[in-house]
């Protein structure tokens, strides 16, 4: 419920929005009322626990991000417009007397793509900085001595940069996915010479507001679907529209569940994505070679492992990925044949934890192989297999034949020759 105050909080956003909006060509409607009530949020930073960032993300260049942080600059709180800034720059700005900046951090691939190179600094302040009270601890020579000093992490910080970011990133940010104008969007051209001096009064207008309006600031009821981390990350925004009234708090929910589930809708991470591809292949199998297994995963179209950065997943990127959730491969026997694969049973625990209808948009998952329970472990509790390499080494104290890939089973003294007996029996 808003409360009354002297500057209607709800034209005050409109007028945001139409100015806005003839600069910027938003993908949809959610995005440019989060744009919004983000830049609104900016004012009220010492109301939050936390404060989201927002990145303008795209595949290609030219797609309206530059242009959206230029736009937002003039109407943000002590704006520090950064591309290629010195950690100790940022941290030094955020822990300014004056108050947090609003951080407008162009080409941010640069920082955390795979041409980045020493950015740690930078990469741990954004992560950590969206909590209040977050510190940057440094170490600091004065003479003679090495003193540490802890540093302000937390302000409010907006992105721009191509393709997606780390999952640390994107999981505390406000996703709006621009993309190049189709000819029939037309937008007007940016001067800040020009438009300047209209964007100083909006800017005057929310300086105002904020003053007289944040001691009425209450936390806002989440939308059904907004929990956990996304509820974290869109409580600032509600709560502004909450303030500004009108028809700001149905927008501003509405805004919350389109980009969210937009979110979801991309199928989660990397991890989730092979989970849920493998949840697929395997339907209706107790457990598939690691050959079998990379074939239909080069033939899910909607998945990247035909080409994950220039190159098919192979056996070893699938154990390293699939050992992140503690699912190893196996000697197991198959229609007669001992080959390396995967149990069912190994993935079923994480199949339960992070498969579910939300990660797949693809279609309805399929039903778990029959008779699995979540966490079951094989029987024979053998350990993983974790190279394709055969190797040779001393005879097997067991039945004395050459240890064939001994050195990778779980059981150190064996041969290959004693493990399919085993499986056989």
């Amino acid at each position: 419920m808003s409360r009354q105050t002297v500057i209607d909080g709800a034209e005050l956003l409109a007028d945001v929005e139409t100015f806005l909006g003839r600069f910027v060509a938003y993908p949809s409607e959610a995005a440019r009322v989060a744009h919004v009530l983000w830049i609104a949020h900016c004012w009220f930073m010492d109301e939050w626990d936390s404060t989201p960032r927002i990145a303008f993300l795209s595949p290609e260049p030219g797609s309206g991000k530059s242009r959206a942080l230029e736009v937002t600059e003039p109407l943000v709180p002590r704006p520090v417009h950064a591309v290629n800034t010195t950690p100790a720059y940022l941290f030094r700005k955020v822990s300014d007397e004056a108050g947090p900046p609003t951080i407008l951090y162009d080409e941010i691939d640069t920082v955390f793509g795979p041409k980045a190179k020493d950015n740690e600094d930078v990469r741990g302040m954004l992560n950590a900085g969206h909590r209040k009270g977050a510190m940057a601890g440094r170490c600091i020579i004065r003479g003679k001595n090495v003193e540490t000093e802890e540093l302000p992490a937390y302000c409010a910080v907006a992105l721009a940069g191509l393709d997606d970011l780390p999952d640390t990133i994107m999981t505390r940010s406000i996703v709006v996915r621009m993309r190049r104008r189709a000819p029939s969007e037309k937008v007007e051209p940016w001067r800040l010479r020009i438009n300047g001096p209209e964007a100083d009064t909006i800017r005057a207008r929310l300086l105002d507001w904020s003053s007289e309006a944040a001691q009425h600031v209450a936390w806002p009821d989440m939308p059904e679907g907004i929990e956990d981390r996304n509820a974290d990350v869109w409580e600032a925004l509600l709560a502004v529209a909450d303030l500004a009234g009108g028809e700001w708090p149905e927008r501003a929910r509405c805004s919350a569940v389109t980009l969210v589930t937009a979110s979801s809708d991309r199928g989660g991470s990397l991890g989730v994505i092979l989970l849920r591809d493998l949840h697929r292949i395997f339907a209706g199998h107790e457990r598939l070679s690691t050959e079998h297994i990379l074939d239909c995963l080069h033939e899910v179209d909607e998945s990247p492992w035909a080409d994950l950065r220039g190159k098919p997943l192979d056996s070893r990127g699938l154990a390293r990925r699939l050992a992140k959730y503690d699912v190893k491969p196996k000697l197991q026997r198959v229609d007669g044949q001992v080959i390396r694969g995967y149990e069912a049973t190994d993935l079923a625990d994480p199949w339960s934890r992070y498969v579910t209808a939300e990660t797949d948009p693809f279609g309805k998952l399929p039903d778990p192989p029959s008779g699995l329970q979540a966490a079951a472990s094989h029987p024979s509790g053998q350990e993983a297999v974790t190279s394709v390499t055969p190797l040779h080494a001393d005879p097997c104290a067991d039945c004395g034949a050459e240890r064939d890939n001994a050195a990778l089973l779980s059981r150190a003294l064996t041969c290959t020759t004693c493990e399919i007996n085993e499986l056989t029996a």
